[in-house]
C-alpha cells in the first residue's frame, strides 16, 4: 500500500501556496476585504482631520468675535441702566432693569476675559452640577429658537 503522508503534504503546501494566488477566489476576497478595510481607515482618517479642522475654524471665529459681543453687552447694559428711571412700574421695575444691566456688564466682562475652551469647561461643569435646571434652560432655549425660526 502506498502511503499517504507525501501526498497529503502536499494538498497542504498546495492551499497555502494558492491562497496568495490572485486566481484563487479566497485569495481576491482577502485582498478586497484588506483593501476596503484599508480604504475605511485611511477615509475615517481623512474625516478626522477636517472635523479638527472644522472646529479649530470655528474656535477661532468665535474667540475673535468676543470682543465684539462683549462691546453689545456692555453698550445694552449702559443702555438699560441709562433708562432704568424712566421705565413705568415704579421702583421695583427700576431695581430690576439695574439688576438686569449689572448682569449684562458682568457677562460682557467674562466673555472678554474667557476664550471659547475654557467657556465650554465651565459650561460642562455647570450642567454637569446642576442637570435639572440645565434641561430646564436648554428646553426654553430650543422652544424660544424654534419660534424664532418659524415665525413668518
Amino acid at each position: 500500500m502506498p502511503s499517504n503522508s507525501g501526498s497529503s503534504g502536499e494538498a497542504t503546501t498546495e492551499r497555502i501556496t494558492s491562497r496568495d494566488d490572485p486566481s484563487n477566489p479566497v485569495a481576491r476576497a482577502t485582498n478586497a476585504v484588506s483593501d476596503a478595510a484599508r480604504t475605511a481607515v485611511t477615509q475615517a482618517a481623512q474625516m478626522k482631520d477636517r472635523a479638527s479642522d472644522l472646529a479649530r475654524t470655528v474656535v477661532d471665529t468665535i474667540d475673535g468675535s468676543r470682543s465684539m459681543t462683549a462691546d453689545g453687552l456692555e453698550t445694552a447694559a449702559s443702555s438699560l441702566r441709562g433708562r432704568a428711571d424712566r421705565l413705568p412700574g415704579g421702583d421695583k421695575v427700576t431695581e430690576f432693569a439695574q439688576t438686569a444691566a449689572d448682569r449684562l456688564k458682568t457677562t460682557a466682562d467674562y466673555v472678554r476675559t474667557h476664550d471659547v475652551k475654557r467657556m465650554m469647561k465651565e459650561m460642562k461643569t455647570l450642567v454637569k452640577d446642576n442637570p435639572g435646571p440645565s434641561l430646564v434652560v436648554a428646553a426654553v432655549f430650543g422652544f424660544l429658537v424654534g419660534r424664532a425660526l418659524t415665525r413668518d
